[in-house]
């Protein structure tokens, strides 16, 4: 997968927990930004051992 596509990935994760968030769905949202941060902790470690 491209740099731009995991870029745009993560922030769609992002941006569905913000939005769950406000809606009052807080187990949802709070899944979507852990996902999120795994997400792009995973795509940092494998660019850097590159």
């Amino acid at each position: 997968m491209s740099n731009l596509n995991k870029d745009i990935l993560i922030g769609l994760l992002f941006i569905a927990g913000t939005w769950s968030f406000i809606s009052g769905q807080f187990i949802f949202s709070t899944m979507l930004f852990a996902g999120a941060a795994i997400y792009s902790n995973m795509v940092m470690r494998t660019s850097e051992t590159r």
